[in-house]
Order: C-alpha cells, then sequence, then structure tokens
C-alpha cells in the first residue's frame, strides 16, 4: 500500500514538468493540453485502481491521503488546463481561436499530386490546429501563437513534407516525390512556382459577387494563409513544377464552381 502511495506522489512530482508549455521544431510555444490531461487521467485511473485493491484494508489516515490525492490531481489539472488557455490567448497574435480554409492544388509536369491520406481517428495529417483531411484544403483550427504558423512551409512541414529554396518534397502514399529548379519537365527545364488565387474584396461583396485576382508569388514557403472560413474568399494556392510562366491555368475546384456559377469574377 505505502509504494502505491509514493508512486502516486512520483507522478504528481513528476507531472508538472511534462506539464510545461513545449516548443515544436519552429519554435512556436505551445501547451500540451494533451500531455497534462492524459497524465491527470492516468494518475487518476490508477488511484482508482489502487483504491479498489487496497480500500478496505486502508488505515483511515492512508484514506485521508487517498482522498487528498484525488483532489490535488483533479484540481491540478483543472487550474492547468484553465491558466493554460488563458495564457495561450494572451500571447496569441491573433487574439484566439481562429477557424481559416484555403484549397491547394500540386502539379507535376502536368501531372496532378495528391498529398499523403489520413489515417487513424483524427483523420488528418499535420497538427490538431494546422492540417488536411484528405480533401486538398489547408485546415487552420484553434489558437496561433504567431501568424506565420499558418505560413504554406509551416503547412507542409506539419505533413511531412518540405517546401523551400526552389524545392519540394512532398509526401504522398507512394512515398516522396520531389521537384526542384531545373529538373525537366516535358522537355523543357522546369521550375518550381507557386500561384495563388485571392479575392480583392473580402468584406465588401458587390453585386457582382466576389472579385478575384491571380498572382504569382516570390516567396511561396513565406505565405501566410488569408483569415477566411469559406473558399473563396479563402485562398486557392496552386504550386506547379512546369516551365517558367508569369499566369497558370490551374484553379481550385472551389474557384471553378464560383467562377461558373457568377459568384466569382476578375481574372
Amino acid at each position: 500500500m505505502k509504494s502505491a502511495i509514493f508512486l502516486l506522489l512520483a507522478i504528481i512530482l513528476v507531472a508538472p514538468a511534462s506539464f510545461s508549455h513545449e516548443e515544436d521544431e519552429s519554435n512556436f510555444a505551445r501547451f500540451d493540453f494533451v500531455v497534462a490531461g492524459g497524465a491527470g487521467v492516468a494518475a487518476l485511473l490508477l488511484l482508482t485502481a489502487v483504491s479498489m485493491i487496497y480500500g478496505k484494508k486502508a488505515k483511515k489516515g492512508t484514506k485521508k491521503i487517498m482522498m487528498g490525492l484525488f483532489i490535488a490531481i483533479s484540481v491540478s489539472v483543472t487550474l492547468y488546463l484553465a491558466a493554460g488557455t488563458v495564457y495561450t490567448n494572451m500571447i496569441s497574435e491573433t487574439g484566439g481561436p481562429v477557424h481559416w480554409h484555403a484549397d491547394f492544388e500540386i502539379w507535376d509536369c502536368g501531372t496532378k499530386l495528391d498529398m499523403i491520406d489520413p489515417s487513424g481517428l483524427s483523420n488528418r495529417v499535420g497538427s490538431p490546429e494546422i492540417h488536411e483531411h484528405g480533401d486538398d484544403r489547408i485546415h487552420v483550427e484553434g489558437v496561433l501563437i504567431r501568424k506565420d504558423e499558418a505560413s504554406l512551409h509551416h503547412f507542409l512541414e506539419l505533413t511531412g513534407s518540405e517546401l523551400a529554396n526552389g524545392h519540394l518534397m512532398l509526401r504522398t502514399n507512394g512515398g516522396y516525390v520531389e521537384m526542384s529548379n531545373g529538373q525537366a519537365c516535358n522537355g523543357k527545364e522546369g521550375k518550381l512556382q507557386a500561384f495563388l488565387y485571392r479575392i480583392t474584396n473580402p468584406s465588401t461583396v458587390t453585386k457582382t459577387g466576389f472579385i478575384y485576382e491571380q498572382v504569382k508569388l516570390d516567396n511561396p514557403e513565406d505565405y501566410v494563409l488569408s483569415p477566411h472560413i469559406n473558399v473563396p474568399p479563402g485562398d486557392c494556392i496552386i504550386i506547379e513544377l512546369d516551365e517558367e510562366k508569369n499566369s497558370t491555368d490551374k484553379i481550385c475546384e472551389t474557384y471553378r464552381i464560383a467562377i461558373e456559377r457568377g459568384d466569382v469574377s476578375g481574372g
């Protein structure tokens, strides 16, 4: 019985270290609510098991200690989650949770590529805050410590891919596909390029609907998504290895349909 109590005390003492905020590879400090909640639940389950096994044999003083542990663990985890939520919202550049979306397509010399499909119960590729559900859509859901967490580079990094300096390594179901400047493409010298369809009047919709423009991104890895829940007015991003050009004929399905319906116009 005493050894079980000592084990529980050890968990309580070690737990704060695991509860401390973490920094991922991109130095975005963030509280690990999953670890905190998981550690708390595990400790409570262990304490419950010990109580069921030794409860009848335990002395009155020991029972008080166990009850105190129940209260201490519950209160500690609750306070941590509450304080972490408030603190994260306070330091967030977005001022709290956001819900943004952007569609994207990746083309390799005229062949459309698909990012690796999600698996598991979460049904996503990426992090809880920034991910993809196998739908060619970037989902930004939650609190962003910095707005550049919603950059194209960070999204691809979280999904196991990499985009930098004219080079893309895309994680697909069939393995990694690499595209780079200078790579042969349909008998010509290819260049990795990115084009953006964006709405120029997202706040004021005219009688003819949204107005869009297509621009070529000079540094696509640094591009931060527009803050919109629907697409359009959310972005459509085309990443393409092809001969160098100023515009693309590729377009996301959401934009194509909106243009055909007359909800979006421009060029």
